[in-house]
């Protein structure tokens, strides 16, 4: 995807540029993961379509007012490429909050948190990638985690239904396909221009289903409106933002992999602030969850060849 550094000094800018792309991909992680419990308590006042049509109309009013977009000099394919980007997200968020609203923060976050591994497979059965053999290990470990994480004794799914985490596992694969379409076209079309219009064509696409999938309903009060303010601002507008800037440095692959620690920030936040506390069955499928994902990262160090 990224243009391989030549020699010399212009592989140490690129080494910066990717290191601080990381820094703020974690940064944005670490946001993610602690509005979680937020967003859980806001689901009492308001629906799941609900809350995120306010969300993102108030993230892409932000952000139109801020970058200021050229709406007349974007190139048609630029605007096909936010539109498929904000039907990934409003699906994502969507199913994310479904789900939300039957588990708990921190089993949501550890199954939303499997669309790192999903990444590496789509990228090698869509479009060809070569997999190798630390992914199917990832994979491995991925699925023994899920089955401690889902498992009755765990204490994961609310009430012993399955729907709230499979709503969450299809919310995972709309984000990994987000994650990858991004890493695609953000060096192409400008990552404040997709920042813009994906979050834009979000709102679009959820006030449109919004009457197709609940009743529209928002009980007014400081709980919600915290929460809107926060995940609008930080979450969504600030977050997306610095995404769409960061996946010009790093391929998607890494970017998934820096945010596997969203599920861990989620978690300590709900436990901390919310008391929260998962059973060791579930704490030992968050553990493999979480190895899962660094192994992905993994790589054997190799020395650099002989000159000459």
């Amino acid at each position: 995807m990224n243009a391989t550094a030549p020699p010399g000094r212009s592989s140490a800018p690129a080494r910066v540029a990717a290191w601080r792309a990381d820094a703020a991909l974690l940064g944005v992680t670490l946001i993610w993961g602690l509005t979680f419990p937020v967003v859980k308590g806001a689901l009492r006042d308001a629906g799941p379509l609900s809350f995120n049509a306010l969300r993102f109309t108030l993230a892409a009013a932000l952000l139109m007012a801020l970058l200021r977009p050229r709406w007349r000099e974007l190139a048609p394919a630029t605007w096909c490429a936010g539109a498929v980007l904000g039907l990934l997200l409003a699906a994502g968020y969507g199913l994310q909050n479904a789900g939300l609203a039957r588990i708990s923060p921190s089993v949501s976050a550890f199954l939303t948190s499997t669309s790192v591994i999903l990444v590496p497979l789509l990228l090698a059965l869509g479009w060809r990638r070569a997999l190798p053999p630390p992914t199917w290990l990832s994979a491995l470990l991925a699925l023994s985690g899920l089955t401690l994480l889902l498992a009755p004794a765990a204490g994961g799914a609310q009430t012993g239904s399955l729907l709230g985490p499979a709503l969450t596992l299809a919310c995972a694969m709309a984000f990994a396909l987000q994650i990858i379409a991004l890493g695609e076209w953000a060096p192409r079309h400008g990552f404040r221009e997709l920042a813009v219009l994906q979050i834009g064509f979000a709102a679009v696409f959820t006030w449109l289903g919004l009457p197709l999938a609940e009743a529209p309903r928002w009980h007014w009060t400081p709980r919600l409106g915290v929460a809107l303010i926060a995940t609008a601002a930080l979450a969504t507008a600030l977050a997306f933002f610095v995404q769409s800037w960061a996946q010009q440095f790093t391929p998607a692959s890494h970017t998934a992999v820096v945010f596997a620690f969203e599920p861990v920030f989620a978690w300590l936040a709900a436990m901390i602030g919310w008391h929260e506390h998962l059973r060791p069955p579930a704490l030992a499928g968050a553990a493999l969850i979480v190895v899962a994902m660094l192994v992905l990262e993994w790589r054997p160090r190799t020395r650099p060849p002989a000159p000459g």
